[in-house]
């Protein structure tokens, strides 16, 4: 119980880390934008909501949840259907990924994660032992992870497409399902995938720009260039904060999903490590966390919360490094994006929640843990 509780602390500690060397590059990549450092305080406000959102998963009683994730499913598939009509979806850069609430633009795939993990772990839960039939065991499960990430890629947003089916699968994977039904689906929805990127001449135009980064430079892959100098500028110790010229307008969205690359010009490679260290933290002592879940539902919200966070930074990392193509994926705590920052505090918080041991006691012990 005192290593659980051990975890809880340095899960909090690195993710508050993280969000301070989020704030620290933001601060600097405002100066471009004005003297009223607008991206930095935005971040700001929205670090206050995500500290809400982290106050509420740490404490709600989540086998209460498992009642009313049917409820949830359903709200955010209307979420993610409502952001993709017209007039209220709002069309940015050739996509409609965000609602615009109160003077705040909301992006519902963001928060659609929560949603998606809490009402798939149910679904799992209640079908624990179907496990090795085809239809119940498989199929079913398989297609709610198909209408959530066919949501998604309408937006068009295929980097969080491909995190939900991802991610999906490694939940299904570890509820038992065997691997000659997981296989020949993921070359399947490999393929479609591959289609619906040949059909899209920007995404199509990535593809083929990350294979000739350098031949490229100017055009479909300049954005990847200008990251790769950003890391190579900084060196060991960096150029120093503020003193970068990647944020200048040479990166597009250097603020958002290629900050990362602002941070390894600014402050150098050793933050860089310092920030993968943050990361391996919150990894280990997550997994730490779900391994001592009993209740099936638990342990499927555990491991889908730590598996968005952790992917979508090994995604993003892969991206600004090179070593994956480019697709739109923030960087949890880091980049610039409320929603995300608000999903990222309530996944921590639902870590944090089950690792407090509340839910290793009988249901008469509970109260007040």
């Amino acid at each position: 119980m005192s290593q659980l509780r051990r975890s809880n602390g340095l899960i909090l500690s690195a993710s508050i880390c993280l969000t301070f060397y989020g704030l620290l590059i933001l601060y600097s990549a405002s100066q471009p934008f004005g003297p009223d450092m607008l991206l930095f305080k935005k971040q700001c406000i929205w670090l206050g909501i995500a500290f809400t959102g982290l106050c509420v998963f740490t404490f709600v009683n989540l086998e209460k949840l498992k009642t009313i994730a049917p409820v949830l499913g359903f709200i955010t598939l209307l979420a993610l259907c409502i952001v993709l009509i017209p007039g209220v979806g709002l069309w940015i850069h050739g996509t409609r990924r965000w609602i615009s609430l109160c003077g705040l633009r909301i992006q519902p795939s963001e928060l659609a994660k929560i949603g998606f993990v809490i009402f798939f772990a149910y679904f799992l839960a209640e079908h624990v032992h179907e496990v090795r039939y085809w239809f119940k065991g498989f199929l079913k499960p398989l297609g709610v992870i198909a209408t959530f990430a066919c949501l998604v890629i309408v937006e068009p947003d295929f980097g969080t497409a491909f995190l939900f089916g991802w991610i999906g699968l490694i939940l299904l994977f570890l509820k038992g399902a065997q691997l000659k039904f997981i296989i020949p689906s993921c070359f399947c929805a490999l393929l479609l995938f591959m289609l619906a990127v040949y059909l899209n001449p920007v995404r199509l135009r990535r593809i083929t720009a990350f294979l000739d980064v350098e031949g490229n430079r100017l055009s479909g892959a300049y954005q990847l260039w200008q990251s790769l100098i950003g890391f190579s500028a900084g060196g060991l110790t960096g150029v120093g904060l503020g003193q970068g010229r990647q944020q200048y307008f040479f990166l597009p969205e250097a603020h958002t999903d290629f900050i990362f690359a602002i941070l390894a010009e600014e402050l150098g490679i050793l933050h860089v490590l310092i920030v993968l260290c943050l990361f391996a933290i919150i990894t280990f002592h997550g997994l730490k966390i779900v391994r001592s879940m009993g209740n099936p539902f638990l342990f499927f919200v555990g491991v889908g919360a730590l598996s968005f966070l952790i992917f979508q930074a090994f995604f993003n990392m892969g991206v600004v490094t090179g070593l994956l193509p480019t697709k739109g994926l923030a960087l949890p705590f880091l980049s610039y994006g409320g929603s995300n920052l608000l999903t990222s505090y309530c996944f921590i918080g639902i870590l944090i929640n089950l690792g407090r041991g509340r839910y290793h006691l009988p249901q008469s012990l509970r109260k007040g843990t």
